[in-house]
């Protein structure tokens, strides 16, 4: 019998060339570091999208078993199989008839490449809470379990999955919904068809609007980029891309709808943002993977534009080959956020310090009943229990009400769902740059004088984060003067201090304040009279100043996004002078 999996790779679907699967770009790299290949291959652009397609059924032998991964020459480790088997399905608790969809979140087995160079650009270009992390694969899901008479069981049981990197989270949800009830219709052509519109994508570049054509529609979006202004217009004047008609404009390829998603825990939306932002051990219960995913996404989205740093599944479930990791009780939780729907959790994970149990969704429009109390931790016993938040968590801040009767009012006045969402997003929003900006501020004051930056010298550094000297700042300066809310933020601060979100912020600050440094003094190297400095130096003096300035350009070409062009050109021009003044012999040594 043929391998399902490695049927496809005699001739794509538009009739070119065959793929035998080499990694083009790979052997351009290996043969020079320096040469790029402008060739676009088949698969490349698909690939800056998503890794492969598969499909998973159900074997009355195995259970879960994969059936189809396309490309053919897209490899996928036993474990990174298994793990997509497993959470390709909900569980058979959720009794989930119909049609389904969620998606998940696994670790990539070690070993593999690095970044693509889109994928780098990409990372280089979005907000930095849009980054997408080499280290990870989200799938999303397409289930579908209808009755059937022909089969054994009784059901016909199958999933349709997207594996990819990047966290367009509503882009791949409408991308799959409309892949995978073709693929149920008309079979593996349609797949192919699906995967060959893909792969004439243009990149996932920040800041464009792009127009992304499947199966006979169009999608159009935009992936922000990092100069776009936060509050205020969030989306810049793009080129309106006229060369195909656009059948649906998605107002975001990567947000998912908070207000829905917190529905019937809202007075607590507050806590939970204390919560995430001080990388708390949290885990979502629900009966279908569809609510924990949108809950656990929000529950990531509630910080931005800070990137929650910390480890977070969709849908996790005990099959999971991290499921002993994260659930063991000889030491404490991990700082990660689950997302299950197996009653089982209920009781493993009884101990974890915040629970929150998310009922059905509520019908759209209709004034939701809340979950007003927070209840402590040891009152879940089942994962029938009624929906809230449950903790022994006291939050710091003191409880915003306004907000919470502003939605209040608006889902009375039958409000769309779509304004609910944008109040509260921006709200958060709000909420996080208020707390952010003093530490900004803070961070800004650590950067050295510009006049204190000489070319003679080496790079000045940052100094230090004392997060004591910042908190003494929080009295008089700290976020209640910009967000109104009162309460303990030195103790959020300290809490926010211990967090694998400071780390991230704190050493993504750092390199992007050391980059900025390198630049002031790669142009005070372009700046300086280095003919007149180098007059009465030693040769091995200068010598050292040609190896600076090398190191310098050789920093330039690898941040050409961030180096102007004629400061280069001026420190380019200052090398060559400077090595004219050497002997001749000394000038081919230095050239080689």
């Amino acid at each position: 019998m043929e391998d399902p999996t490695h049927s496809h790779l005699q001739i794509n679907g538009n009739g070119d060339w065959p793929h035998n699967g080499v990694n083009n770009e790979a052997i351009f790299n290996e043969v020079d570091g320096h040469f790029r290949s402008t060739a676009i291959l088949p698969w490349d652009q698909f690939s800056n999208w998503i890794h492969c397609a598969c499909v998973v059924t159900f074997d009355l032998e195995l259970g879960q078993a994969m059936e189809l991964i396309y490309p053919g020459h897209i490899k996928l480790t036993d474990k990174e199989k298994m793990n997509i088997c497993y959470l390709s399905f909900p569980d058979s608790n959720s009794g989930c008839m119909g049609d389904t969809q969620f998606h998940f979140r696994i670790r990539q087995c070690p070993g593999r490449r690095s970044l693509s160079r889109a994928h780098s650009q990409y990372n280089k270009d979005c907000p930095v809470s849009l980054q997408l992390d080499d280290s990870h694969y989200y799938g999303f899901v397409y289930f579908r379990q209808t009755k059937d008479r022909t089969v054994r069981r009784g059901y016909f049981q199958k999933s349709v999955v997207l594996i990819t990197k990047l966290p367009c989270i509503a882009l791949f949800n409408q991308v799959i919904s409309i892949i995978a009830p073709e693929y149920f219709d008309n079979g593996e052509p349609s797949l192919e068809a699906a995967c060959h519109d893909i792969d004439q994508w243009p990149s996932p570049v920040p800041g464009e609007t792009l127009n992304l054509p499947i199966m006979g529609t169009v999608l159009q979006g935009r992936i922000p980029c990092r100069s776009d202004k936060l509050i205020g217009s969030t989306q810049s004047k793009s080129e309106n891309l006229h060369s195909l008609p656009v059948h649906t404009v998605l107002p975001s390829l990567h947000e998912v709808d908070i207000y829905s998603a917190f529905l019937s825990i809202l007075p607590h939306v507050q806590l939970l943002w204390e919560l995430v932002l001080i990388g708390e051990p949290v885990v979502v219960m629900a009966s279908s993977p569809t609510t924990t995913c949108l809950t656990v996404q929000a529950l990531v989205n509630m910080i931005a534009p800070l990137k929650f740093c910390s480890d977070f599944r969709p849908y996790f479930t005990i099959h999971d080959s991290e499921f002993k990791e994260y659930t063991t009780k000889t030491q404490a939780p991990p700082p990660v956020i689950l997302g299950v729907t197996n009653p089982f959790f209920a009781k493993t994970l009884q101990h974890w310090p915040h629970i929150i149990r998310i009922g059905e969704m509520g019908s759209i429009g209709s004034s939701p009943k809340l979950a007003n109390k927070v209840k402590k931790a040891a009152a879940l016993k089942t994962l029938d229990s009624n929906p809230g938040v449950y903790t022994r968590y006291k939050s710091f801040l003191t409880k915003d009400k306004m907000i919470l009767k502003r939605l209040m009012k608006g889902a009375q006045l039958k409000r769309p769902v779509e304004a609910q969402n944008a109040i509260l997003r921006r709200h958060l929003l709000e909420l996080t740059q208020s707390f952010m900006i003093p530490l900004e501020r803070y961070m800004a004051s650590l950067m050295p004088l510009q006049r204190n930056i000489s070319p003679y010298k080496g790079p000045p550094k940052l100094r230090p984060f004392d997060s004591e000297k910042f908190l003494e700042s929080v009295e008089h300066s700290g976020p209640q003067l910009t967000c109104g809310i009162k309460g303990d933020w030195e103790s959020l601060y300290r809490r926010f201090f211990r967090s694998p979100n400071f780390e991230g912020w704190y050493h993504q600050r750092q390199r992007e304040v050391n980059q900025k440094l390198q630049i002031l003094h790669l142009e005070a190297l372009g700046n300086a009279n280095l003919s007149e400095w180098i007059a009465d130096k030693e040769e091995v003096e200068i010598v050292d100043l040609i190896l600076k300035i090398k190191d310098k350009l050789s920093f330039a070409s690898h941040h050409h996004h961030i180096v102007g062009k004629e400061s280069v050109s001026r420190l380019q021009k200052q090398l060559e002078d400077i090595v004219s003044t050497l002997p001749d012999d000394l000038q081919s040594v230095i050239k080689t």
